[in-house]
């Protein structure tokens, strides 16, 4: 046991730089896979916390149409065994809420009248200013998705516009509001003083919409109540219901996305560091080949010459994956409070509810026995060394005949340059090494073309916003007080305007699908029905075509999915309490509502007998010249302050997506400097053993007069070019590859084909820095040829 710790001291003694370098990939893999593993898991983790603390409501029915008694809801749904369920709650929506004289943009607001009682489902958890029962008159309760995105403090003041003017109220308290309240929000509620609620609100034309809570003791059997439901009111429920998947969507995405890609990098590092280290100890045993066989001879086993590896590298792994773990907790705390900084408070954010480690503690321990079986593999090639072709070639016979062979094919001296001869020379003799730097190259540009194209494709969305299920039109007008404006004269108005190209109504309301055969309840989605042509508007389908006739409908991926639906097979819907029978013309995605939702034509809203008059919800116009789209959003605000908000889709997007990339940019820009360092690092190292091994031969070099340049050029050459081959190969995995990665996780969401803009010269520099980060090392190993003469070269 002596002999192998002698050994495995001398080894980390002399090999300080190699063994650094494999221990700090042991670190960084740990690094990945801790945070990755710990952000997954903390992700629920944190949302089911604020839920259960909140008694936080499986399903929001939502009652604007007066289609359904709320009372009645609430007592038949209240006298059910298993289930709890909140009063309903009068609210009014509103638009146009301004912040220090700033109106803020894409931002609709349920103004609630806070009950006497706290409801006692989905209650509110306060995170910051005074918690009372109820806000004080003239102040108000704003969710944590607006103050924290808006910078609002309590104390701050709003305004609010109605149809009869403007009102303010000054913020008393923030609240995480979990069924309105996940980023990308674009929907808050704020909650009123019940007078301050009275006094206003009533005072508006229309009526008040109600909303309560379902919390199921067993969520998984909600479908057998909705199905105990329909029987009892003979009709199926047909106002708006969001679901639980709907409410924790969008707090889990971004974290799945950065755990998902984190892992696969995560893997991606550790083969990296098990290749190297079996690269290592495969260069080890040839550089040793002469002393391994002395050993072997002076009656040393093959086992303990095993064992000092073994031991060596055990060292190094647990010394590396401790800290690696430990640095995982503080990457992974600072993902989560930056991804979902709305489940903050005062008190508490997403360090301090930090759990997982156990999750983290296992990734670390299967590193470590990837590592013991690396390397038992690797260094049971010392079992097959003879000790007397050791001492005499070095190496076995059969490869010193192999390597003579391969030295004296293909590129030689006085047919091909002589740079290219070394570098030839130099690719062949360290050939493991050189696929090592193949690979580097391929999975470092890879991760930056991925970072580059994500990062791109969120921020030039506009581009692509038909493929995620928005409109392309270039002015969207949002209509929220429809008692205080005439829609006839708004639409003569867009219409007689020269600089409109053309324009489309849209309405949303909710369908209702009845249950097919075998499933329990029916299905809520979101309905919109358009005035206007789809396509002239920018909305896309992947199957099919968009519906142009009213008996037709077009579906979202996820219904399609849920109720086994094609184009052309047809499909009953109940709207506003009447049933209708369409044909399927197309299947769209569309992240918004999860691909939860259709499209019809306005014209079947008149099906069987309707005559009620739809206002639109939504206009969409297109212009002649893009240019004027700022004008003519100023004009229509100024024309219609108290009932309309007009915004270009440029702004509407960027408030929406700001936040994905602000949240995507720290965790992609980490993973890639991690990798470039790593491949800066890795190739330095390998370079230099392999020049170190090589030394004689560059001693000659320099004796016959080649100048340390052109030794080094042609070294540094060499990389260059493994590295533009593996450069290409990793733009190809960069943009096929990873995102592939993120097509089960977006599929969920209601994403199929997920949409990228590809950013050439992004690619171009992606490309160039891992190449001239490998170079760069290459070079830089090579430095000591310089300092060192021709005679001390050829004596080492």
């Amino acid at each position: 046991m002596r002999a192998v710790w002698a050994l495995c001291r001398a080894s980390l003694y002399r090999k300080k730089l190699q063994n650094g370098l494999i221990a700090l990939l042991i670190l960084l893999a740990a690094l990945l896979l801790g945070t990755s593993a710990t952000v997954l898991s903390n992700t629920d983790n944190l949302f089911n916390d604020v839920h259960k603390r909140t008694n936080g409501a499986h399903q929001i029915l939502t009652i604007t149409k007066g289609l359904h008694d709320p009372q009645q809801l609430y007592q038949w749904w209240n006298e059910q065994e298993g289930v709890a369920a909140s009063e309903p709650v009068a609210f009014r929506y509103l638009s146009g809420v301004s912040y220090k004289g700033e109106e803020l943009p894409n931002l609709y607001v349920m103004m609630m009248d806070t009950p006497a009682q706290p409801p006692s489902v989905d209650r509110l958890l306060f995170a910051a200013g005074e918690v009372e029962e109820a806000p004080k008159p003239g102040m108000a309760w704003i969710p944590t998705s607006l103050a924290y995105t808006q910078g609002i403090k309590a104390g701050d003041m709003l305004s609010f516009k109605t149809g009869t003017g403007v009102f303010e109220l000054r913020v008393s308290a923030v609240f995480i509001d979990l069924p309105f309240g996940a980023p990308f929000a674009t929907t808050s509620r704020i909650w009123m003083n019940h007078h301050d609620y009275m006094q206003i609100m009533e005072e508006q034309e229309g009526r008040d919409s109600y909303m309560l809570g379902l919390r199921f003791q067993d969520y998984e059997r909600q479908g057998e109540y909705w199905e105990s439901f329909e029987r009892h009111f003979d009709m199926p429920y047909l106002e708006e219901k969001v679901e639980f998947e709907e409410i924790s969507a969008f707090y889990l995405i971004l974290n799945r996305i950065i755990g998902f890609v984190m892992i696969g990098l995560g893997i991606v590092m550790m083969l990296i560091g098990l290749f190297t280290i079996g690269y290592t100890i495969s260069d080890a045993i040839l550089s040793n080949y002469r002393t391994i066989g002395v050993l072997k001879s002076t009656g040393l086993t093959s086992a303990r010459i095993v064992g000092a590896y073994a031991l060596q590298y055990a060292i190094l792994a647990t010394a590396a994956i401790i800290p690696g773990l430990a640095i995982s907790r503080f990457a992974s705390a600072l993902i989560l409070n930056n991804s979902l900084s709305v489940l903050k408070t005062s008190e508490s954010n997403a360090a301090a509810l930090h759990e997982g480690g156990g999750l983290a503690v296992a990734a670390g321990l299967f590193l470590l026995l990837l590592v013991i079986g690396c390397l038992l593999s690797f260094s049971g090639k010392i079992k097959s060394v003879q000790p007397a072709q050791a001492i005499r070639y070095g190496m076995s016979e059969a490869q010193s005949g192999r390597m003579a062979r391969r030295l004296g094919a293909g590129i030689t001296f006085g047919r091909w340059p002589i740079k290219a001869v070394i570098a030839f020379k130099h690719i062949v003799k360290n050939g493991k090494s050189s696929l090592l730097v193949a690979a580097l190259a391929a999975m470092t540009t890879a991760v930056l073309v991925f970072s580059c194209v994500l990062l791109n494709s969120i921020i030039s969305i506009k581009q692509t916003a038909a493929e995620w299920g928005y409109d392309t039109a270039d002015i969207s007008v949002s209509f929220y007080n429809k008692e205080a404006y005439s829609s006839d004269e708004f639409e003569s108005v867009v219409r007689g305007d020269a600089r409109v190209k053309d324009a489309g109504w849209l309405t949303l309301l909710n369908g209702v699908l009845p249950s097919e055969k075998g499933a329990l309840g029916s299905a809520s989605i979101s309905l919109g029905a358009l005035d206007g042509s789809y396509d002239q508007l920018g909305f896309t389908v992947l199957k099919g075509s968009n519906p142009v006739h009213r008996n037709e409908i077009a579906i979202g991926i996820n219904v399609a999915s849920k109720f086994g639906k094609e184009v052309g097979d047809t499909l009953d819907i109940y709207i506003e309490g009447r049933k209708h029978t369409m044909l399927v013309s197309g299947i769209y995605q569309a992240i918004a509502n999860m691909s939860n939702s259709a499209r019809i034509m306005a014209d079947a809203l008149k099906v069987s007998g309707e005559t009620g008059n739809h206002a639109a919800d939504v206009a969409f116009i297109n212009l002649h010249d893009y240019g004027d789209a700022e004008q003519i959003v100023a004009e229509l605000n100024g024309k219609y302050p108290q009932s309309v908000t007009a915004a270009t889709q440029q702004a509407l997007l960027d408030s929406e997506f700001k936040e994905a990339t602000a949240v995507l940019i720290v965790p992609l820009g980490m993973l890639a400097l991690l990798f470039v360092g790593v491949t800066f690092m890795i190739i330095y190292s390998v370079c230099r053993i392999a020049v170190w091994k090589e030394s004689g031969t560059y001693g000659i070099y320099k004796s016959l007069g080649m100048t340390n340049a052109s030794i080094r050029g042609a070294i540094t050459l060499g990389v260059a070019v493994l590295t533009l081959i593996g450069a290409g190969l990793g733009i190809v995995i960069g943009i096929f590859g990873l995102p592939g990665l993120l097509k089960s996780l977006l599929l969920d969401y209601g994403i199929a084909k997920l949409p990228l803009i590809l950013p050439p010269i992004s690619i171009a520099v992606a490309s160039v820095v891992s190449a001239a980060a490998a170079s760069f090392g290459a070079w830089h190993a090579s430095r000591w040829l310089a300092r060192t003469s021709p005679r001390i070269l050829i004596v080492e």
